[in-house]
């Protein structure tokens, strides 16, 4: 897991006048919300919103986004309310973290090509501000990432298809080429093992 100290000083490599102190709050307010809840793997929780800030700080954002990063489960998974991260972070992040809870309960209901489309128009007309679509797609890039931890086959395999019929394509309509590169390698990887070898 990316210690606070370490993701400060990534975030400020690329932008020294990233405010260390959200960043820093943002830290501490997620892990202690997350507290001891766990990830598949056994992994705290709170390392996969790290994990997905450290994307966003691959990816260069700026620290609404990073901050967005550690807070996206907190509405969804914690006793946090929109109120709450708004007084502590501001309207701005507020509102990120509630368009990413938002795009979060969105999922495919079938297997249709059509009804894949409609939701990847569903998903960019929700995404007004386009930092909740690529905090959204880091997310699924780190749940994909760390997929084999999932015990039940079937929900892999969903998940797999979701990324490649949803994301994947979403990715490389914004011209996230080197994401949705990885997004369809994991999936595929998943939905073909077999072919995977070859």
């Amino acid at each position: 897991m990316i210690r606070q100290f370490e993701l400060v000083e990534r975030v400020q490599a690329y932008d020294p006048d990233a405010d260390e102190d959200v960043l820093n709050r943002a830290y501490v307010y997620g892990l202690k919300k997350h507290g001891t809840q766990l990830r598949a793997s056994g992994d705290p929780y709170f390392s996969h919103p790290v994990e997905v800030a450290g994307i966003l700080a691959e990816m260069r954002l700026d620290t609404a986004s990073i901050v967005t990063g550690l807070l996206h489960d907190t509405l969804e998974d914690t006793d946090a309310t929109r109120d709450e991260i708004a007084g502590l972070f501001g309207e701005n992040v507020a509102r990120l973290v509630d368009g990413v809870t938002k795009l979060s309960r969105l999922e495919v209901q079938s297997e249709s090509t059509k009804e894949a489309e409609n939701l990847r128009k569903l998903v960019l007309a929700m995404s007004s501000d386009i930092r909740v679509l690529l905090v959204k797609l880091a997310d699924r890039l780190h749940n994909m990432r760390t997929l084999h931890h999932i015990k039940d086959p079937a929900r892999r395999k969903r998940i797999a298809r979701e990324t490649m019929d949803i994301y994947a394509p979403l990715a490389s309509r914004i011209g996230m080429e080197r994401v949705k590169r990885e997004l369809e390698e994991l999936a595929f990887s998943e939905l073909n093992p077999d072919g995977r070898a070859s």
